[in-house]
Order: C-alpha cells, then structure tokens, then sequence
C-alpha cells in the first residue's frame, strides 16, 4: 500500500476529453486535493481509497474519469450492453442521491457535442421492482448502483451475472460504514468470489471514505490481502472550527434547570447566528425530547416557524426520514435534530453549524459529524459540542483537541465470521464450479478471512454438507461436496430469501410471573440483562428472572435502584484510543498539582492547550484537584488503574474499577473479574458498566482483597474463561439467533413465506441447547467470536491484563469508605438514572460533591473555586 501524489490541475485536464474538461472548468473551475490525486489513477484502473470529509468532492474523484472513458465510448457508437461499473452503497438513499449525483452531469454535457449514444444508469436494490430488473436483464445499465445484498444477489442470478463478467471498475462508497461490520465482511468476501469466479478480467477498485484510521488496513479491506492500493490520504483538507462550551459557570453546584435552561439557550443563541443548524444527539429518544423542546421554545419566543425544526433517527419510517432530507436539501428547514442517521454522506444540503449535544464517544466520530458542515472544500467546518457535567466536559475537550491534531481512532474490522463464511460457500455453489480448495484459497485472498483456520474452513463445510447430523431439528444440508462445492435442490431459493447480515430485532413483551403483561423492551437492551438486573419500564422497577423464546419474565422490584439504565443499549461506547487519550489527560493535571504549579498556571494551560473558557477549564482543574486530595494522590490515569472499595447506604460493598480503556473492553474485563469474585465469595455479583470505568458490587460489607485479583488471571486463558461466561447470558441465546439466521439454520423466508420470529426465538433455543453438546460447532463459536471481539474488546481486555502482570499499569486500592470519591459520582449516577429525575439526580451529585468538600475539609483541606473571580 503506497500514498498517491497530487497533480496540477493541468496534468489532470490532459487526461480528459474537452467537453468534458470545459464543463467541468465552468461548473467547479477546478479541483479539489482529492480529485488532484484520484482522478489520474483511476483513469489508468488502478486500486484506488480515497479518505477525504464530506464536500470535498469525493464523488466526482472516483466517477469523473470513468464518466470520461464511457462518453468517449459514446461518442463514438461503442458503449456494449454490458456493465462497465458497478457502485456499492450501504444506504438505498445514498443510491438515489448517486443516481441524480452522476445523471446531472451527463445531461449537462450531452449540450455540449452530439454522442451517438447515452450512458445509463440504473439502481437494483431491494426497492427495485421485478419488472425494472427484467428491463434491466434485456438492456443492462452501463452503471449499475446498487448495495452489498443486492450485488451479492446479482453475482448469483444466472441470467444477470452474465451482464457483469467485463465490468472495469467497482466502486464502494462510505467504506467506512462497511468495513467495521459483518456487511463488510460479507461485501469483501463476494468481491473476491466475483474476482476469481465470474469476472473475465481485473477490475479496478475504488474505496471511498470519511475520515478513518488507519487508511492501509481499510485499503487491506477494500482490494485483499495480495493486491496493491494507492491511498489517497485528503482526510485533513477541509479547515475545522470547533469550540466545547460548558453551559454554566459551575457545572457542579447549578441546578438541573439552571443546566437545562444554560443548554437551551446556548443552542438557541447560536441557531440565530446561523441559517442552517444540524443538532447530533447520542441516541433516539434523546433527538425527539430535544426537537420537541427547540420546538416550544421557538413557539413561545417566537422565532420562526417551529415547523422550520425536524427530526432524524432510524426509528422514523422511510418516508419521514426523507421528507426530511429533502426539506434540508430545498432549504425549508432551520434545524435538524439527529442521532447518528445522519453521519453518513446522504444529500442534505448547505449546514453551517454542527452541534453536538454531549461527547461523540470518538474522534472520528466527532470529524464525521463535523464534515456535514461547510459541505464545500473551501468552507469552514464549524461545530460547537455542549456539555452536561465535568466528565462530559474532559472527554469532549480532549476529543476536540485531538480532532485539531489529527489523531483518530482505530477501526475494528471484524475477522473471520463463519456465519458469513456459510452465506459465501452457498453463494460460491451457485456461482460456478470451484471445488472446496480452490475455494479456501479463494476467500483468504479477502483481508477479512486471510487469517481463516483451515479446520474452521472444514467445520462451515461439515456443517453446510449436513455431517452434524440435525435434520431432526429441522437443519438440512445446503450443498454437496464431490469434484466441486454444488448447491442442494432448494439453495438457491433460500439464499435469494435470506441473505444479508442485518438482523431483525423485535419489541419483547414482558411479563409477571403472575403472567400479567408489563410493556415491551426492545432486543438490544434484552441482550445485556442478567437474571437479578433492575431495570425500569412504565415507570416502575422491575427484576429480570428469565426469557423464554420472544417473552421476557419479571418480578416487581420497588425501591430498588437500577443496575441498567433503559438507554445504555442505545448508547455509543467511548474508543479505546480517545478513552486512553482522556486518561492521560487526568494523569498529566494530577501531576501539575502533584509538582505543585500554581492554580492559575494550571487553569491557563487548560484554557489556552485545549481552546476552552477559563471557567470551563476552572472546573477541570477543580474536579481533578478534588480526585487527587480525596484519593492521597492516587488519581487514575492511563498507566494507573484506581480500585475504590465504597460500601453504599444499603450496606453493598461496591468495587469502584477507575479504567479508561474504552467500555469495549471494560465491558469485558468486568465480566472476567466479576466470574472470578462471584466464585470466590459464592455470591451474585451486580456489574455496571460505564465509560469511565466499571462496579462490581456484592451484598454484604465481607471483606476480601481485592488488589490481589489481577493475580487470579492469566491471559492465555482469559477469551475461554469469559467464553464460559457467555454461555450463561442472554446475550448469547439473542445473538446465537441472529448467528444461525445468517447461517441458513433459522430460515427468515422459506418457500414464500415469512418466518414468525418468536417461533425462530424458539427454535434457536432449543438449536443452542443441541449445539452446546457439539464440539468446536461452527455457529455457536461464532456467536461467541461476535460478542467477545465485536461486541466487547478482548483483546484490549487481555492486553490491559498483560500491562497490569509487566507492571506497566499499576494497582492502587483506596477505602473502604461510606463516601464516594469524585471520580466515582459519574459512574454511580449512571445507576440512578431512571428511577430519580433529572433535578433529583443533580441533586444527588450535590450531595455527594457537599460530602467530598465536608471530608476534605475534615482532611484540613479548603478548596472552593470562586468562579467568578475566574
């Protein structure tokens, strides 16, 4: 993998033909970095990525020189009935948005000379009607856009894929997007069976993505692991202007009004300021409350017309979602409040200002939402993010700064899916002959599945020819094996029905054990429930016993505090490389006040280093200042874990985890030490789990050492131990059903018809209890693989294990105490978050601060911030 160069605008014009060069001198007069870079190399079929934010003509920089090569056919009476480019998109509105994006610009060049023939464009999705595909078998579109589901379902079709053998270039848009999930697996494996099985000569890809690091590993991802890519690095071309604003003085000691109202109208202030604002929330609920209250306040000050005020989330239906795009794009709306529907690069118009209500979890994250403003190369990307409490306020200061340095978080790219791998197999029967060796060799040429075990390769196989022997459970073979891999009667028709990666989640009812129906949850939070977690629903506290196919079983709980919050499914994970970055943060400020550098000194170099208030960065310095007298100095940071023993006023001791190392990978590392506490004492063992650390909790006040509990670990054994863990979770029976879906062990569709899905909750069930019984069964391992290294973060969990044995992470204990360090009031009030109000619960962090401030001051410690003298 090699860098591309820019070239002159010249250079690149001597490679078009001149109406096309002077329709694009008129319309854009020249290009952008990326365009510079990409155009050259495409031109000449070379692998191409090209990273760059939104606006800064990415689309163009992979289509202008095909667009050219294909006219030039035109113009002269050559274009064949044949595919010569196929576009990939994950989104089906991306798909339309592609279509006007490339039908625009031809129309406008067909003014300019006469062309004996016209390039069409076409879209196959599921949305396209079976008689536009007929159409389409008869006159095939020269470009062809489509998604990864609908591309795999043409490579298999006999008629249509005959269309597709000469195709030059395929194109894959926000790769991104792709690449960190099981569609991308899904969409690199049948890049390398179309490669190697259907096409008749190379073709030349073309990955186009936002910001993302690092670039070689996606370009690893787009062409495989044999071929080369240049990478076209324009992922900083487009200046940003952010800035974090606390909406109060002190964030401490404001009401939740006070807090509310501080919030509100710094949104409004600078919606005012700007013509078109696009409002990022974290999750879906939280976009409609926020959209409902702009909207009130609009009304009652009145502004402007509240209508001009919308809402986005996947939770809407299609039609809702695009009306709304469509309104942004003809300049209708004044604010679009979003959760993450609207990251990627749909379409939407002229933004000038981003707000983020809250951290975006990620610096990429944070770039993305960020590009949808000044969607111009040479506008500003502006983008405010507004705090709620002291937390909030250092990560997003960090994450600001780090997104001005450049420094961006890490992909996961998913290895290895055997779930996928099954779906590739059919496919590969129905594509051709290829017998099973040529066939391994074939998907290991894929970046995703380079590293496939040869004996899990057999396993899929063993599993697809029928050799477990589960005909009994209704699971038959799909193909056969002799010379080649061929399909079994009825295959072809099951994976036209069920292929594709998504899973269908569905609302759960939930139910007494008198059997009196309470509400509905949905599965995602389903998922992540233990028996004896507390959670809310209707307002009233209820504890998990059981599930039993698509029903969840409960008792009554009141008064008992929740050990899950109702949105902690919806909510995104911090990052392990922005979570470290945080720390180290912590860690540097401990150390100003440890060497002794004056208050003022340190508010200065907050203010100044990370571009934030001097209140903002008062606040900062106070809440570490607090952390570090509470604790004697033993304030956690990246190279110090702090385990605080806190017994609660119900007489729980609870184990305080001070650990940033992004929730991925506490979510795992919890569930080790939480299996190894639970055998120790023999008792249950509640855990909570946030960004900034867990809490492992136990009934009684009983003593145990818990600096000693990293020794009970060994690494080399931790991904069994916690795959021992996992079979015991509800985790593992919701996601085992969305494994064996993808597997064709639970059919969706079969025969026409639609599957019920609480009887496929059923079935896979009863499935998993067979399977358990199996060794090394193929989909129960990779409902394991899925949850521990897509899921959670494994492998930064053992590394974290690792660096704790070599000493380079240090242990430190503090308590017991019956008060709770400041550090640690974020993470519990993460556990009160539904059963107390919002005003209650700012309350309850007062209280807690007061108590800190009463000790600190019993410890002859008097450090209250004056913060108007700030």
């Amino acid at each position: 993998m090699s860098y591309a160069k820019g070239y002159s605008d010249e250079e690149v014009f001597s490679l078009l033909r001149p109406y096309v060069v002077s329709w694009f001198r008129e319309k854009y007069s020249t290009f952008t970095p990326p365009q510079r870079a990409a155009i050259p190399l495409i031109k000449n079929g070379t692998n191409t990525l090209v990273s760059s934010p939104t606006g800064s003509g990415k689309t163009l920089s992979a289509f202008l020189g095909i667009l050219d090569t294909l006219l030039g056919y035109a113009e002269n009476g050559k274009l064949e009935d044949k595919v010569y480019a196929i576009y990939i998109s994950p989104l089906r509105a991306l798909n339309n948005d592609m279509y006007k994006n490339i039908v625009e610009p031809l129309e406008e060049i067909y003014k300019r000379i006469d062309f004996q023939q016209k390039i069409r464009v076409g879209i196959r999705t599921s949305d396209t009607s079976s008689y536009q595909k007929q159409k389409m078998l008869k006159i095939p579109p020269h470009i062809l856009i489509t998604t990864p589901e609908s591309f795999a379902l043409s490579l298999v079709s006999p008629k249509f894929s005959q269309k597709l053998t000469e195709v030059k270039w395929v194109i894959v848009d926000e790769i991104h997007e792709l690449a960190n999930s099981k569609r991308g697996a899904y969409l690199s494996g049948f890049l390398e069976l179309y490669q190697n099985i259907l096409a008749k000569n190379n073709f030349a890809r073309i990955g186009l993505s936002a910001t993302i690091s690092p670039l070689e590993e996606v370009a690893k991802f787009l062409v495989g692991k044999d071929s080369d890519c240049k990478i076209v690095d324009a992922r900083f071309v487009k200046d940003i202007d952010i800035k974090v604003i606390s909406p109060v003085r002190d964030l401490v000691h404001a009401s939740e009004s006070q807090i509310s109202n501080g919030i509100y109208n710094t949104m409004i202030d600078e919606i005012k300021k700007h013509s078109t604002t696009l409002v990022f929330t974290n999750t879906r609920s939280a976009a409609e409350r926020v959209s409902y209250k702009l909207r009130k306040i609009i009304e009652q000050e009145n502004l402007f017309d509240a209508d001009m005020v919308g809402a986005h989330h996947s939770s809407l239906s299609r039609d809702l979602r695009l009306d709304i795009e469509n309104k942004l794009k003809e300049g209708k709306l004044k604010v679009v409040v979003s959760s993450t529907s609207l990251e990627l690069g749909i379409d939407i118009g002229y933004i000038d200002l981003v707000l983020l209500l809250g951290s975006p979890k990620s610096v990429s994250r944070l770039l993305q939402r960020l590009g949808r403003a000044g969607h111009h190369i040479r506008s500003i990307s502006k983008g405010r993010i507004i705090v709620v409490d002291r937390d909030d306020l250092i990560e997003c200061s960090v994450l600001a700064k780090l997104a001005k340095e450049r420094k961006i978080d890490k992909i996961h790219i998913p290895k290895n899916p055997l779930d996928v791998l099954s779906q590739l197999i059919i496919a590969a029967s129905l594509m051709g002959q290829v017998n099973d060796k040529k066939l391994y060799e074939i998907l290991t040429k894929s970046y995703i599945f380079s590293e496939l075990k040869y004996d899990d390769y057999i396993a899929v196989l063993n599993y697809l020819t029928g050799k477990y022997e589960l005909e009994s459970k209704n699971v038959y073979s799909k193909i056969r094996i002799d010379d080649a891999i061929k399909p079994k009667r009825g295959s072809r028709m099951i994976f036209y029905t069920n292929s594709g990666t998504i899973p269908e989640e569905s609302l759960i009812p939930v139910f007494t054990e008198g059997n009196k129906y309470v509400g509905n949850l949905e599965e995602e939070f389903v998922e992540i429930l233990t028996p004896g977690d507390i959670f809310v629903l209707g307002g009233k506290t209820y504890e998990f016993i059981s599930s039993k196919g698509n029903k969840v079983i409960v008792k009554a709980a009141e008064g008992q505090r929740p050990t899950v919050p109702s949105w902690f499914s919806e909510m995104l994970p911090l990052a392990i490389d922005s979570a470290i970055e945080v720390s180290k943060f912590r860690g540097l400020i401990a150390n100003m006040i440890k060497q002794q550098a004056k208050q003022s000194d340190i508010i200065n170099y907050i203010s100044k280093e990370y571009n934030i208030s001097k209140y903002a960065a008062a606040s900062i310095y106070e809440y570490v200042l607090e952390e570090y007298l509470f604790t004697d100095g033993k304030v956690p940071s990246d190279t110090q874990i702090l385990i605080e023993i806190y017994d609660d006023e119900e007489n729980r001791r609870n184990f305080i985890f001070h650990a940033l190392y992004g929730r991925r990978a506490l979510d795992a590392l919890s569930r080790v030490l939480a299996s190894i506490l639970s055998d120790d004492l023999s008792t249950d063992v509640r855990i909570s789990v946030t960004d900034n650390g867990f809490i492992l909790t136990i009934p009684t006040l009983e003593n145990y050492d818990i600096f000693k509990i990293f020794d009970k670990i060994d690494p080399e054994k931790m991904y069994d131990s916690l795959s021992n863990v996992i079979l015991r979770t509800e985790m593992l029976k919701r996601r085992f059903r969305h494994t064996a879906e993808r597997s064709f062990m639970l059919l969706k569709r079969y025969k026409g018809r639609e599957t019920n899905l609480d009887r496929r909750q059923l079935n896979s069930e009863v499935l998993l209890n067979v399977v358990r019984e199996i060794d090394n069964f193929p989909v129960l391992k990779e409902t394991i693989r899925e949850i521990l290294e897509d899921y959670m973060d494994i492998k930064s969990a053992i590394n974290i294990v690792k660096n704790i044995k070599e000493n380079k992470i240090k242990i430190v204990v503090i308590g017991p105490n019956k008060i709770p360090s400041p550090f640690a009031h974020g993470i519990i009030i993460k556990e009160h978050a539904d059963v107390v109000l919002a005003e209650d619960k700012r309350e309850l962090i007062k209280k807690l601060h007061d108590k800190v401030i009463q000790f600190l001051r019993n410890k002859g410690f008097n450090i209250d911030l004056n913060y108007t003298e700030v």
